[in-house]
């Protein structure tokens, strides 16, 4: 854990360098408070209940001091006003110290040399979840608000604009202020009684999903709040008319924005510290420990999605520097490494100046423009990384050269020193590896048969006919999860398990005694199994993704399940999918396209929607979830259907978690 966990605090040092880079660059002379400090209780647009160890005399002298110094800099605040760039996130790069951003208590306020050290973190994780509520106020029922309000009058900017800029810090607000610190306030009140907090945090962790959306939309929202601040001055001065509020402790909209960024890692790290300092007798150890693995995949999962953010818009640069030709532009790609390099003739022994890029599936082998107009380079080759080759050369005449073989075309190439060879073989044989180690992903019987489908038990495989899964109920292979199309990926029945997999899943033949020790085609998990070959990579031990859960396992442990359709925006068509809200995270929502598939395509937190009825029209029984500025609709096949999922998506967005009296706890209806 210890590995891991000093890869996850990777975000919080890199935003706490950001802060320190960013505070520089608009020579702001205060900077952000520690974290765990709040604004004078003055300067609060709510009065939330304040732990004992409250700090508002100090931080009150503080924001004096901060606003007399901002009086005295009107070109400080024009430049506060300008927000930053929409790539800062790029400067996540350097690291500091963990420890800069817990608070340093003054020695008046220390909670005594008695109490236990657990509880003080837990008063500190109460302190801090006071003032980030706070924070979120300021966000939503402030900034949001007013914008929003003027927005719709058309005096400033589109109303669509707004939405964009603040994502859903509505439901992230809502959470927080509604279910988690009630919770959290509540529980300290009884710490004599029951001192434990794990519980209370594994309540969170589901609904730290929302927190993916934020992440990912921060930088365009920072870019928006800059191109219209210079498009419309109405815009600007509204923000800046709001930012010298002492509710915004001289800080900009921008700078709090960060807050929802920052919150998770330090979730991550107080609640690290939180289960070091417990008794190994504590009765908080198992669900503290438990708590804590949780929130350590969610963060997993903000950190991911912010490499995301980076990787598409360091993607979309290469792209504008190669004229975005459609067949070269695809999202999914990763650039690995480019430069220049020389390619060797064959002909006349000579050698010329070429470019390359090589990405996760491909190189591109590019010759500069001379005159760039509209992009840098024109591409001359593109050969696939699939079953490429790369090995270094003994040339007396040309040094420093490797070559480079593909289906497409063989190369032979020169760098300028021996470190830049060695660099470019070991970038070439990486992306050969990796492409090389997902088209081969095997996993054992043991572990690749999941729960949820028919399937025999291994001792079975191959003495017995399986029950073959039927092609309608799955929409992606169940080995390696890849979506089924009519030409490219077309479905297949392993004959040992009965799985429905991809040709390239079940490209296998093992000798099945229930046929007469004939072969069959099976997958490569009973492959394995059958015949005893290496397994050559094994899954045991990984986590599963937020999505990875299969339909027929949480369908089985459901508040309700069914199929629906959702309906696109313009109300006119959509999807028809298999909808589950399961009992172990009853207030989220998963949809899997059908009901035996191993993996969600996407997931609904419902804490803070509203549930609306929507009168019957075209004879379809029609209901919306609603919050801010997205709107779900669905159609359900039966009134009586629809309005069990009515009330029971209501009381999941109030954050009740158990089931009405008298309802079905597997509450589900046959899979079509």
């Amino acid at each position: 854990m210890e590995g891991e966990a000093d890869n996850q605090r990777s975000v919080l040092n890199l935003v706490a360098v950001f802060e320190e880079q960013w505070a520089s660059k608009f020579q702001w002379r205060d900077k952000q408070p520690p974290y765990g400090q709040t604004a004078p209780a003055a300067s609060q647009p709510q009065q939330l209940p304040v732990s004992p160890t409250s700090r508002g005399q100090s931080l009150s002298q503080m924001a004096a001091r901060h606003q007399a110094e901002e009086e005295d800099e009107e070109e400080e605040e024009q430049q506060g006003r300008q927000g930053l760039s929409f790539k800062c996130l790029r400067s996540f790069r350097h690291k500091i110290r963990e420890d800069n951003w817990r608070r340093q208590q003054d020695p008046g306020l220390e909670l005594g040399s008695k109490e236990p050290e657990e509880k003080k973190i837990a008063l500190e994780l109460l302190e801090t979840e006071q003032a980030y509520v706070n924070r979120l106020h300021l966000l939503d029922q402030v900034f949001y608000t007013e914008l929003m309000k003027e927005a719709k009058n058309g005096k400033t900017v589109p109303e669509e604009v707004v939405k964009m800029i603040f994502s859903n810090i509505s439901s992230i607000y809502q959470f927080h202020a509604k279910f988690f610190l009630p919770e959290l306030q509540k529980r300290m009140e009884d710490w004599s009684c029951n001192p434990r907090i794990g519980d209370v945090i594994q309540k969170l962790a589901p609904f730290l999903k929302m927190y993916g959306e934020y992440v990912k939309n921060f930088d365009k929202a920072v870019e928006l709040i800059t191109v219209w601040s210079e498009k419309s001055p109405p815009f600007q001065d509204l923000i800046a008319d709001i930012q010298k509020r002492k509710a915004c402790a001289n800080l900009t909209l921008q700078h709090h924005m960060l807050e929802p960024v920052q919150r998770i890692p330090r979730y991550e790290l107080l609640l690290k510290d939180y289960v070091r300092k417990l008794p190994p007798e504590s009765p908080d150890r198992d669900d503290a420990e438990k708590a804590l693995e949780m929130i350590f995949m969610v963060a997993k999962h903000s950190n991911a999605a912010i490499a995301e953010m980076e990787r598409l818009q360091n993607l979309w640069v290469v792209y504008q520097r190669l004229g975005l030709e459609d067949d070269i532009v695809d999202p999914s790609n990763e650039l690995i490494k480019e430069g220049p390099i020389q390619k060797i003739s064959t002909r006349n022994n000579s050698t010329s100046e070429k470019y390359l890029f090589l990405f996760n599936n491909m190189l591109l082998y590019c010759v500069p423009k001379v005159i760039q107009v509209g992009a840098e380079f024109q591409v001359h080759l593109r050969i696939n990384v699939d079953s490429m080759k790369v090995r270094e050369l003994n040339d007396a005449q040309f040094p420093h050269t490797f070559l480079v073989s593909g289906k497409q075309r063989t190369l032979e190439l020169q760098a300028r020193s021996g470190e830049e060879m060695n660099a470019w073989i070991k970038a070439f044989q990486d992306a050969i590896d990796r492409k090389e180690k997902r088209s081969e992903t095997f996993k054992t019987a043991v572990h690749g048969l999941e729960t949820g489908t028919p399937a025999l038990k291994t001792e079975e495989l191959g003495r017995r006919a399986p029950q073959w899964v039927r092609d309608n109920l799955v929409t992606m292979c169940m080995r390696c999860k890849e979506p089924f199309n009519a030409i490219m990926r077309r479905r297949h029945h392993c004959r040992a398990c009965g799985y429905v997999v991809c040709a390239r899943c079940s490209d296998y033949k093992a000798e099945l005694q229930y046929d007469g020790n004939r072969l069959n085609r099976v997958c490569q998990e009973c492959y394995v199994f059958l015949t005893g070959h290496l397994v050559l990579e094994d899954r045991e031990g990984k986590h599963k993704g937020i999505l990875e859960k299969g339909a027929a396992e949480v369908s089985g442990k459901s508040l309700l399940c069914s199929s629906l359709q959702l309906l696109d925006k313009n109300g006119k068509g959509g999807t028809r999918g298999w909808f589950v809200i399961p009992q172990d995270d009853p207030l989220v929502l998963y949809i899997y396209a059908a009901p035996q598939d191993v993996r969600a395509h996407t997931s609904i937190p419902l804490l803070g929607y509203q549930v609306r009825d929507l009168p019957q029209g075209d004879s379809r029984h029609l209901f919306q979830l609603v919050q801010s500025r997205q709107v779900y609709t669905f159609v359900a096949d039966t009134e009586e259907l629809k309005q069990r999922w009515m009330r029971t998506m209501a009381r999941s967005a109030a954050g009740i978690t158990h089931p009405e009296e008298g309802e079905d706890m597997d509450s589900c209806d046959e899979a079509e």
